[in-house]
């Protein structure tokens, strides 16, 4: 019976298109989230000094091709080291490599090979801060990050970090420099991360556990500290979300969104915290979804000159 159903899955795998098995292969959704944040980073950078977004549209484009290039090199990269683990869970054993329909060792030069073109791109066309900092984000996120997974109930703080690094990328590709404005950007996608991913461990707390995965919701039982940390990180987001308003980087339209929206997010976290079931994890997951776009299109559409 086990079998057959393998079989069936992977049947069903042969008949993908190549397109889907690349999507998946490259992590599509979570690629163009990095284009997005890595976009808006940009854009927000943007002041008297650096020129508007028409005098800087060749910059912009190369930008985001090295680090789209880049996201998508780590996403292979870690399909592969992962490869083992991926086939263990019912989420993921569909997936190119735990199927079968990508080799481990095609996988490696393609994303080897997007993420030597990525960073190259950067260093030469960008600048070479923003080529040093996709390279911290590829080194924490394959080779501190990705072990972390198994060793320690830690790894989704230490992962926020690269997952954070993409607007800051964005932003030191316009300025050429790291300051004060460009980190609280990182430190909005750091703080939203957490509740983020603490929906998903929850829901998928016995997968990750099979896989041997050590996620917080598997070691934490009763999910007290699962919630606690939800709530704790989604109050430091709604704080962070206020640095760009008192740091003179957008208006009153922005503030006005970003305290409806944050509460509204500390909502979905607080009850996900009192219930822990599996439909508040989603309701915190969507609001996460939701609030994201939403705090940095109200960030492009009142981002002031400066």
């Amino acid at each position: 019976m086990g079998k057959t159903i393998q079989q069936t899955e992977v049947g069903s795998r042969a008949k993908a298109s190549n397109w889907q098995i690349f999507s998946e292969l490259v992590k599509l959704r979570l690629s163009a989230l990095v284009l997005i944040t890595t976009l808006v980073g940009f854009y927000a950078g943007l002041n008297g000094e650096t020129g508007g977004l028409s005098q800087n549209l060749a910059k912009l484009g190369l930008a985001l091709l090295g680090t789209g290039l880049l996201a998508a090199g780590a996403a292979v990269l870690n399909q592969y080291l992962e490869r083992e683990y991926d086939a263990r869970m019912n989420r993921t054993l569909d997936r190119p490599l735990p199927s079968g329909t990508v080799g481990p060792e095609a996988a490696l030069l393609l994303g080897g090979a997007f993420s030597v073109i990525g960073l190259l791109t950067l260093s030469a066309w960008v600048n070479l801060l923003v080529a040093v900092l996709g390279a911290v984000t590829l080194v924490t996120y394959l080779f501190v990050y990705t072990p972390l997974k198994r060793k320690s109930e830690w790894n989704t703080i230490i992962g926020a970090i690269p997952g954070a690094l993409p607007p800051l990328m964005g932003w030191a590709a316009a300025r050429g420099q790291v300051d004060p404005l460009g980190w609280t950007l990182f430190g909005i996608l750091f703080f939203w991360q957490v509740p983020h991913f603490m929906a998903i461990a929850w829901l998928y707390r016995e997968d990750y556990a099979k896989a041997g995965f050590v996620m917080l919701p598997n070691v934490d039982e009763e999910g007290v500290r699962t919630g606690r940390q939800a709530i704790s990180h989604t109050v430091f987001l709604a704080i962070a979300s206020l640095m760009p308003f008192t740091m003179k980087l957008v208006g009153t339209v922005y503030l006005a969104g970003a305290i409806l929206l944050g509460m509204l997010f500390l909502l979905a976290a607080v009850k996900f915290s009192r219930d822990l079931s599996r439909q508040s994890a989603r309701r915190l997951f969507f609001a996460s979804i939701i609030y994201l776009p939403l705090l940095l299109g109200l960030m492009v559409v009142d981002k002031l000159g400066i």
